[in-house]
């Protein structure tokens, strides 16, 4: 028996409905976590209660999930992209799409579907400190959007020092003369690091002198950073999409397109934990 809109209005719940807050709590809580059809059996376990996978996904898909405004001031921010699977007909090659996250480091985190215009809107709602440290790889498209985040004066862009060093790997060569750019980059010495290239043209060497002229101004002297606590690293938001690739790429997961951006605020709700309270 669902309650009627006197009913609700006492127990300040939706009208109409046939289901608690707290399971609805519950469902929300393990499917954020698990397929949906996994889901039915852990909430009968849980609960007694058999909710279909079905009626778990329309719960999903009727929450408001919007990704929170914070109440402290932001001081880093990292941004990177993941993959989500799309449903394709039977026979057919899947698809793979990319989605934005959003880190704000020891606050929330946001994903966003080919939507980076609302990234932006978000990511500017909250309370930037001056500086705010913006951290990122060597893609480009990571920095146009850092762009339009705060004003140029107020951002402290540095390039993630693991894709920095990865891309160093790359080169090759003699082992000692990484080292010497390794410890000349870690000082933010970029003409030092070219220098240690002096002796040896090479195609990869040339390749490498282009990255570091691009991103020279994001090339930060890392160690004093790391001394002073700020991250010199995107590590957070790299965990954050393995975080929600943990639901979004489960085994044999494919999405509808036009629900992946719900699917994706689900997964965050859960790790802010919105679900929690």
């Amino acid at each position: 028996m669902s309650l009627s809109q006197r009913q609700s209005q006492q127990l300040e719940v939706k009208a109409r409905t046939q289901w608690s807050p707290y399971l609805e709590k519950c469902c929300l809580l393990l499917s954020a976590n698990e397929a949906y059809a996994r889901a039915v059996d852990d909430i009968a376990v849980l609960t007694g209660v058999c909710v279909s996978g079905s009626t778990q996904q329309r719960l999903v898909h009727r929450q408001d999930l919007e990704p929170p405004t914070v109440d402290g001031g932001v001081k880093e921010m990292s941004l990177d992209g993941g993959k989500v699977r799309l449903r394709t007909p039977p026979g057919q090659r899947c698809e793979w799409r990319d989605y934005k996250a959003v880190n704000l480091h020891q606050w929330s985190i946001s994903t966003f579907y080919k939507d980076n215009d609302s990234l932006v809107n978000w990511a500017n709602q909250q309370l930037l400190t001056h500086p705010l440290v913006c951290l990122g790889d060597g893609h480009d498209d990571i920095w146009n959007l850092f762009s339009q985040i705060a004003h140029p004066s107020e951002r402290v862009e540095i390039l993630d020092w693991y894709h920095l060093m990865e891309n160093l790997g790359n080169v090759g060569g003699s082992q000692q003369r990484l080292d010497a750019v390794e410890a000349c980059l870690w000082q933010g010495d970029v003409d030092g690091a070219v220098r240690a290239f002096d002796d040896w043209p090479h195609e990869r060497v040339d390749q490498f002198i282009g990255y570091l002229a691009k991103h020279r101004h994001r090339i930060v002297n890392y160690s004093y950073y790391h001394a002073e606590g700020i991250s010199i690293g995107s590590g957070a938001v790299e965990s954050t999409i393995k975080q929600i690739s943990r639901r979004v790429k489960i085994s044999g997961a494919q999405w509808k397109e036009s629900n992946v951006p719900q699917v994706l605020r689900h997964r965050c709700a859960y790790l802010n934990g919105q679900f929690s309270s």
